[in-house]
């Protein structure tokens, strides 16, 4: 054993020693500090911006004579609508404090619950007699909730309509845009802005708001001096006298089992097994496009979504069916065998309103009824048919037809790829002909002609029943509107400097369509054409994946936008919705959003026969916009995996070319390339086989000119993910410094323990 100094070792070791109380102080230091700015970060109450975003040219006197063109005066319309709020016989008791107004009808077509700041989601657009956040406003979004106090009004949208509200509102209210991490939700507004009452009244019509949403409320509300009040004489309706739309008279048709695949009383059957899990007597439905597909009937009470106004309920030994008298031809009166229905599988016909007195009688011989409550695009019932069933008889849960409606059977599965055929030759026909005209006519062509134009190509297809949604059509600032709509006061020309993205979509009796291009008539720039394909490689990484069944479609949404997350960009929408079969062109069940966007209900496991879209896109605000849709099927995947699990994958069934001029083929990886390749090569063979057999050669030619082969191996090495990292660089350095010091620290402990 090795001679040392005694009293130098000694001194070393009580260096040591200290060193290590030291280090072990720092550790502790380092640790409540990263724990402090963890509860700091878990109690503090986020930041709230309660006087919304900056709006343009505001206030309205600064910029006299320089408003937006498509900006509308509501002052009047407020004004009229405060003298309401505190009038006794409108409200039936107290003053209000506050009204809420929604963007839904009766049926909740347009609906949208405020959980948090995931705002508002978006179904379909109502008919014009239902507009009334539309009339009190002016913003004509299909997505937006409002509040109206005695001196303010505020609306919420989603990032869709950011830049369209701030254009369309005047300089009466306040915008809050959904999406940003500020932006207060109705609630915490309506308790910020009365913090100083002891007692707030804020109505709303039970009718025109889901129950989900209203218990939302109420929930949110509890403890506080704020209270739900509801208003049955809705008080747009008493102000809106004038000038108001009347409901369309146009009778529904059936649809027949050529079409969809599984005549109506099959589909009863399995609601009615489903009620017998459930244990429910009753279920009611509200929907229009579950009614609709129930019973196999369509109609045109809605804008571009082929339903009947209706309520319907649903017993094991009975059908009922609540709608206008004159809408039911007798050809439907055939098909629903409502002649003499005495038995469980015709349907009993009563008048629209009914449905009020019926749900309180009926109820009486009830055990339990089902009532629609939320799930993705669906909000369920309204507070109101909620109201007119005994609390303790209610079971609330999301409507069997939703599930069953959104496997395809195989008619319907059939009659989407056919659909869809013929909506791609409509397209190729009419892209075709745009790009002849525009080369021709020295004054170029206006959103409103392209617009107008796209609808016309689509009407001439066998089988169109008109179109899914009012087209899209934006040019340079306008292609940054998601949901830009082009009209009279907004149109601009078509010029050769920017992109123009175009989406629309048709009606078919064997389907419903949905597809969105972005085209360049002149020379592109490198951020236009960098922007183009970092879209579309998000849309072939989507496409192309193959994933395990029992993956969340949230799980799904970072496939697509990764290419635009590596240079820190996101757009404000989802990256896909369902998409329903000669109906809605949103859909329930099917959503896919991330958690930052995503409300709970959304996210489910698909499975084949489920239609989707696939739509990311980028938005450059003032400049201009880009965005790509497909609409894909979902199939098995074509091998055997072990341990039997089962595998998904795409079929796209949009075969619409791309621009070629706008393709950094560069960027583009061979996998990308390849599946480019063999997407054109069955748009070649598909399509052009129907454009061949109607003799459209123009249209011909122009689809082969662009879908023309790429080489499929790279031709340099560019990296289009140059920015991506899996950590912040703050993080990665706090880590490694906690590492260093736990690492000294156990080196220091060693030394000391063998000495």
């Amino acid at each position: 054993m090795c001679r040392r100094d005694r009293g130098l070792h000694a001194d070393t070791i009580g260096c040591f020693r200290n060193m290590k109380k030291l280090i072990f102080r720092i550790l502790l230091a380092f640790c409540a500090l990263e724990l402090a700015r963890a509860d700091a970060n878990k109690l503090s109450e986020p930041q709230r911006n309660y006087n919304g975003a900056t709006r343009s040219y505001c206030p309205a006197n600064a910029y006299v004579g320089n408003q937006p063109v498509n900006r509308h005066d509501s002052s009047l319309r407020l004004k009229q609508l405060r003298s309401e709020m505190v009038r006794v016989a409108a409200v039936q008791g107290p003053a209000l404090d506050g009204y809420i107004i929604t963007s839904d009808d009766e049926h909740q077509t347009v609906s949208f619950v405020s959980h948090g700041r995931d705002g508002p989601l978006e179904s379909e657009a109502v008919d014009p007699h239902d507009m009334r956040r539309e009339f009190v406003t002016g913003f004509y979004g299909s997505s937006g909730e409002t509040v109206v106090t005695i001196d303010k009004a505020v609306l919420w949208t989603d990032g869709r309509y950011h830049i369209e509200a701030d254009h369309q509102l005047d300089c009466n209210w306040i915008l809050m845009k959904y999406g940003e991490d500020d932006v207060p939700s109705i609630t915490e507004w309506l308790i910020h802005e009365f913090q100083n009452r002891t007692e707030v009244r804020i109505g709303g019509n039970p009718k025109l708001i889901s129950a989900d949403t209203w218990q939302t409320w109420e929930d949110e509300l509890a403890n506080t001096f704020v209270r739900l009040v509801a208003v049955h004489n809705d008080l747009v309706d008493l102000i809106w006298q004038v000038d108001r739309p009347e409901y369309n008279s146009h009778a529904a048709y059936p649809l027949t089992d050529e079409y969809s695949g599984k005549p109506w009383q099959e589909k009863v059957q399995s609601i009615r097994v489903e009620m017998e899990f459930s244990s429910a007597d009753a279920l009611v439905i509200t929907a229009l496009d579950e009614i609709a597909w129930l019973f196999n009937i369509r109609g045109y009470d809605l804008p571009h979504t082929p339903v009947l106004r209706a309520y319907a309920i649903v017993t094991q030994g009975s059908l009922h069916l609540y709608a206008p008298r004159h809408k039911i031809l007798r050809s439907v009166d055939i098909h629903l065998k409502t002649d003499s229905c005495f038995h469980a599988n015709c349907v009993k016909l009563h008048n629209y309103t009914a449905i009020w007195y019926d749900l309180k009688t009926m109820s009486q011989a009830w055990n339990r009824v089902w009532l629609p409550s939320f799930y993705s695009y669906t909000f369920g019932a309204s507070k109101e048919i909620y109201n007119s069933i005994p609390l303790e008889k209610r079971l609330p849960k999301p409507s069997p037809v939703i599930d069953l409606r959104a496997e395809k059977n195989k008619v319907e599965v059939a009659g989407m790829r056919k659909s869809h055929l013929r909506d791609a030759v409509a397209m190729c026909d009419f892209l075709a002909y745009m790009e002849e005209q525009y080369e021709l006519d020295s004054e170029g062509w206006d959103e409103m002609q392209v617009a107008r134009l796209a609808n016309e190509f689509r009407y001439e297809q066998n089988g169109n029943r008109g179109i899914a949604f009012p087209t899209i059509a934006g040019y340079g600032p306008h292609g940054a509107i998601p949901h830009y709509e082009p009209m009279n006061l907004t149109n601009v020309k078509i010029g050769t400097t920017s992109t123009l993205v175009v989406d629309s979509g048709g009606q078919y009796l064997d389907g419903t369509t949905d597809v969105t291009r972005t085209l360049h008539f002149g020379v592109p720039t490198d951020e236009q054409k960098n922007a183009y394909t970092r879209v579309l490689i998000g849309s072939i990484e989507l496409s192309s994946l193959i994933f395990p069944s029992d993956v969340m479609t949230d799980q799904l949404d970072a496939v697509a936008r990764r290419p635009l997350w590596s240079i820190n960009y996101d757009y404000m929408h989802g990256t896909s919705h369902g998409i329903g079969h000669f109906s809605s062109v949103h859909e329930s069940p099917i959503h896919i959003a991330y958690d930052g966007r995503n409300s709970a209900g959304r996210s489910i496991k698909l499975k084949p026969g489920f239609f989707l879209s696939n739509e990311p896109g980028y938005y450059k605000e003032g400049d201009f916009g880009v965005r790509l849709e497909n609409i894909l099927e979902v199939i098995p995947a074509d091998k055997s995996i072990r341990n039997a699990r089962k595998f998904l994958k795409f079929r796209d069934v949009t075969l619409v070319p791309y621009e070629p001029k706008l393709i950094d083929i560069d960027m583009l990886t061979p996998l990308h390339r390849r599946w480019l390749n063999n997407y054109n090569k069955r748009i070649r063979k598909e399509v052009g086989t129907e454009l061949k057999k109607r003799l459209k050669m123009k249209a011909f030619y122009w689809m082969m000119l662009k879908t023309a082969s790429i080489p499929e191996t790279n031709s340099g090495s560019k990296d289009f993910f140059p920015y991506y990292s899996h950590s912040t660089p703050s993080a990665i350095r706090q880590f490694h410094v906690l590492v260093v010091i736990i690492a000294v620290y156990h080196v220091i402990a060693n030394f000391t323990r063998m000495n």
